[in-house]
């Protein structure tokens, strides 16, 4: 229903059973903006639920949904509104979370629960022990379709003829006034610099077209000598998929482009230490994530990763400045090298 990082971790469930049950058909309720990730999937009915309706939107859903029933309802997302629209969904089985994970009473709205190997899971893992309960072996496949008429519009923005391997840093987790993910704007300048001066790339600054976004873009830019792309608030959602397969490499914190890319097979360098990058760090490319989690545990909670809660999160301005520009750079050539 939101989240576009949740909604990358949702497709090795989607892949798998189109793999296993061919014959099934399957609909997906999602939000209004999440939709433009995955509209092009095929062989998957979207209904959209724009949450800007307000109760009108249970409303139009309820009307949608009205003369159907259907055998297995999903219910994969811990959320208030993910279960009040699941009251609506009429269905024989309706799967969700064991109780030690369904949050915000999510356990109330399923009659099946999921019985997961572990409860400290990546969220792709998790997510995929819905289709365990059916007896699935899991798809690690993501397949997220990129749109030919985004790639030939992002191309215009871009220089067509340059040759240079991308960059792609996307530097704000979310549009919120503050997030405790970002990293600071020095090093991401640095880091520029560095991938410009020293790799010959070409760098790409992407994000959304909240102010806050675009002044962070606009603070890494002053400070970069060899000045960047600013794609910041340029795209949609479907060019910054194209941008991001477009890429070499992408760096980002724990935000929805950093799932984006993973699910498109582009390695990305995820900056970690507000959030726990072994539940929600880019699935395939671990081995280039700069954690700091353990670090920022001990030092602002005095918890270990195996004490704290799973979904622990660090709210302290200071956590993220652990990461040094000379990590990233290092995981950067290092990926470069083995390209």
């Amino acid at each position: 229903m939101s989240a576009l990082g949740d909604i990358t971790h949702a497709l090795p469930v989607l892949r798998t059973l189109q793999k296993n049950w061919p014959n099934t058909s399957i609909t997906w309720i999602i939000g209004k903006t999440e939709y433009q990730l995955v509209e092009d999937i095929e062989g998957v009915e979207f209904i959209i639920f724009d949450k800007s309706q307000g109760l009108a939107a249970y409303s139009t859903l309820r009307q949608q949904l009205k003369g159907r029933h259907f055998d297995i309802l999903l219910h994969m997302q811990l959320s208030l509104r993910a279960s009040a629209i699941s009251f609506f969904v009429p269905a024989d089985i309706k799967l969700g979370f064991d109780k030690a994970r369904a949050k915000d009473l999510q356990w109330l709205f399923s009659n099946r629960k999921i019985k997961p190997a572990s409860t400290r899971q990546h969220v792709v893992d998790s997510f995929l022990e819905f289709t365990s309960y059916f007896g699935l072996k899991p798809e690690l496949e993501w397949n997220l379709p990129v749109s030919d008429a985004a790639i030939t519009s992002l191309k215009h923005k871009l220089d067509k003829n340059d040759q240079h391997q991308l960059l792609v840093i996307n530097p704000c987790a979310v549009a919120k006034s503050r997030d405790w993910r970002d990293w600071n704007i020095e090093g991401y300048a640095a880091v520029a610099d560095y991938a410009s001066a020293q790799l010959g790339m070409k760098v790409i600054l992407c994000g959304g077209s909240s102010i806050r976004e675009q002044n962070v873009a606009a603070a890494i830019f002053s400070l970069c000598n060899e000045k960047p792309v600013n794609l910041v608030g340029q795209t949609s959602i479907a060019e910054l998929v194209a941008l991001l397969d477009m890429a070499s490499v992408v760096i980002a914190p724990d935000t929805g482009p950093t799932h984006i890319a993973n699910a498109l097979n582009t390695p990305v360098i995820g900056l970690y230490a507000a959030t726990n990058p072994q539940r929600a760090g880019p699935y395939r490319f671990q081995k280039l994530v700069i954690n700091h989690y353990p670090h920022a545990l001990e030092k602002f909670y005095s918890l270990s990763v195996g004490d704290a809660p799973w979904g622990q999160r660090i709210h302290n301005a200071e956590c993220m400045a652990m990461i040094q520009p000379d990590e990233v750079t290092k995981k950067l050539r290092s990926v470069l090298d083995q390209s």
